[in-house]
């Protein structure tokens, strides 16, 4: 039995040498390696996760949020094997958070003691410890600043935010300070260095933002259900979207995360955030570039793992495409899945699937295993359906602009889009109506209404994928000095089908996560719930403008009444297969109260059907 333990050990060091020098010659990196956990280039789970080490610490960050004359320390739960106290060296997958006392106090009933400075650890509520510990690996539960036990005053989504999780990546590497609660020196020996981070929604988007400032260390994130600007989550180009997205939302969110101890001396900074937000002009200000990630995107040097659901209209879909378009320009290694959900995480609704290439891709860009992760398919994709596909790359390369033009219906038929530009130089009007529902403008599109208009195509002969991002450009006039565009993407024909729901960010939290979760299907494994029905129609994605903003989201202009502008804007991304037989429809409407906020000008806008369109990227032909 000794003997072939040994033997295992050694062929395990040969497998973990071999790696090393097969990543050098990759460019990616290798570290530092458990030799006796890796066979066949997989880590296994050697390591007693009963035995492990659990430990807070406090790092000393650069930022003083509080403006309290200190740094602020930020607390980190650290969990690793306890082999690290002997030598071996462990990489670290992390998951920073704002929610962490909010959860703790919804698992405690209210009660705070779990947040209180110097507290026990909380509990690794998530699988991450249980999975990754054993094999080797760290697991660290980073609390942003102004949250939990840690000091400071939550910024939403700036560079304090960024700065505070920073922080805890530059202690593993050497770089930063850190202490126990009662004030010793805590130092990352054991740390390899390499930082895997990932996370659903706001857990999420702090590894984007720390990948768009280059950290060195940071080697993968896995933003999930992720934002990659925070202009985009409150509004959509020059308009705010609806409910609390669109008043005073950054001050909303800190007050929402903060610590009871930070409470009342963050009031200031806190009330500033609401002020700054520009909810008067909805214009992209210096306030909201700076919580805008995707102008660093040449910083990255991480890979990344992008996660969306295709219907998530809480972190909406434009977020991980301008992200994932700004990758792509500069080659950044990367994977994606596009699932048919809302806003969730793959653990519900992919178990084993997600368990094997999280595993893997940690493997691969944390240690250097050379496992063929990278080879692989680069985007997965669920069909409404519940079905999947793999493909070589998102949008697909296939993926061809077809612009369809708008054109007049006939007696009793909406109007039309046609592959061919039309020479109608006719006018339609569509007068606001600040209550209309999406069911009453998208629903009946051959009836005459004046509060939309519909274009729909002629029944597809057969089916056609969307793969992108749709653009609307019109030539319109309004009667106001602002006015609001918003347009649906919509399949009609009838057909049964089903929408898989989502949870709110703090219901993603406080899901218990454990393996025996995972094992038994429920609480953060539990697959997500559906709605099936038969309709004549789904709304596919949207997109809204205001006119003024036409030219720029920086600064609106006044619209002069009557004058005709070029306007175009984008809609979410979409990955979808409008089947044979259906048809493609555009409508447009001015208000929507369930999308966007209400512009009390709105009144009526004229649009020009020649050269006015919708660009499609499709594979296929709507001829």
């Amino acid at each position: 039995m000794r003997h072939v333990r040994r033997s295992r050990s050694f062929t395990a060091l040969l497998t973990g040498l071999a790696a090393a020098a097969a990543a050098s010659l990759t460019g990616v990196p290798a570290f530092a390696q458990p030799a006796g956990n890796i066979v066949d280039n997989e880590t296994k789970p050697i390591y007693s996760h009963a035995e492990a080490i659990r430990e807070t610490v406090y790092i000393e960050s650069k930022i003083d949020s509080d403006a309290d004359g200190k740094p602020d320390r930020i607390a980190a739960d650290v969990m690793r094997p306890k082999e690290t106290n002997t030598g071996l060296k462990s990489a670290t997958v992390m998951e920073a958070s704002p929610y962490y006392s909010a959860a703790a106090a919804a698992r405690a009933r209210g009660g705070d003691e779990h947040f209180l400075p110097g507290a026990a650890p909380r509990g690794f509520g998530r699988w991450y410890d249980e999975f990754f510990v054993p094999r080797g690996y760290a697991v660290v539960e980073v609390e942003m600043q102004g949250t939990a036990r840690s000091q400071g005053c939550p910024t939403t989504g700036d560079s304090e935010d960024t700065s505070s999780i920073e922080a805890s990546v530059d202690w593993l590497n050497g770089r930063a300070k850190a202490y126990y609660a009662d004030g010793t020196p805590a130092v990352a020996s054991w740390s390899t260095g390499a930082v895997g981070m990932l996370g659903v929604s706001y857990n999420g988007t702090l590894p984007n933002a720390l990948a768009a400032r280059g950290v060195d260390g940071l080697k993968t994130i896995v933003p999930i259900a992720a934002i990659s600007s925070w202009y985009d989550y409150t509004r959509d180009q020059g308009i705010g979207y609806y409910g609390t997205w669109g008043k005073r939302y950054p001050e909303w969110l800190a007050n929402y995360v903060i610590s009871p101890s930070a409470k009342a001396k963050c009031a200031a900074q806190l009330k500033a955030l609401g002020d700054q937000a520009g909810d008067d002009t909805y214009d992209y200000t210096k306030f909201w570039a700076e919580r805008d990630y995707r102008p660093d995107a040449a910083k990255v040097k991480a890979s990344v793992f992008v996660v969306h659901g295709q219907e998530d209209w809480n972190v909406k879909p434009g977020h991980f495409s301008k992200w994932w378009y700004e990758l792509q320009k500069l080659n950044v290694p990367r994977k994606i899945w596009l699932h048919r959900g809302a806003h969730s995480d793959p653990i519900g609704f992919r178990k084993a699937e997600w368990e094997k290439v999280m595993h893997r891709w940690m493997d691969h860009w944390l240690l250097g295993l050379q496992n063929g992760v990278m080879a692989e398919p680069m985007a997965d994709i669920q069909r409404p359906d519940g079905t999947w596909e793999t493909h070589g790359s998102w949008p697909d390369a296939a993926a061809k602009k077809t612009k369809l033009f708008f054109g007049a219906g006939g007696q009793g038929e909406p109007g039309a889009l046609k592959p061919q530009p039309v020479a109608d130089p006719g006018k339609q009007v569509v007068t606001d109506l600040k209550t209309q529902t999406e069911a009453a403008a998208a629903g009946d599109p051959e009836l005459a209404k004046p509060n939309r208009l519909a274009y729909l195509t002629a029944p597809l002969k057969q089916a056609v994928r969307l793969s992108g991002t749709a653009k609307v450009s019109v030539n319109a006039s309004a009667d106001t000095t602002s006015a609001p565009l918003t347009a649906l993407l919509v399949d009609y024909g009838q057909a049964t089908r089903t929408e898989a729901l989502g949870k709110s960010p703090i219901e993603l939290m406080t899901d218990s996560c454990e393996q025996a979760d995972l094992d038994r299907r429920t609480g953060c494994a539990a697959p997500p719930a559906e709605i099936t029905a038969a309709t004549p129609y789904k709304v596919i994605t949207r997109g809204a403008i205001d006119m003024k903003n036409h030219q720029s989201l920086a600064q609106g202009q006044d619209l002069v009444p009557g004058r005709t502008y070029r306007v175009q804007w984008e809609l979410h991304p979409k990955d979808y297969v409008f089947p044979a037989g259906h048809r493609i429809g555009l409508v447009l409407v001015q208000n929507l109260p369930s999308y966007i906020s209400s512009d009390a000008k709105a009144n009526k806008v004229e649009i020009a059907l020649a050269p006015s369109n919708l660009e499609l990227p499709i594979v296929g032909s709507v001829r």
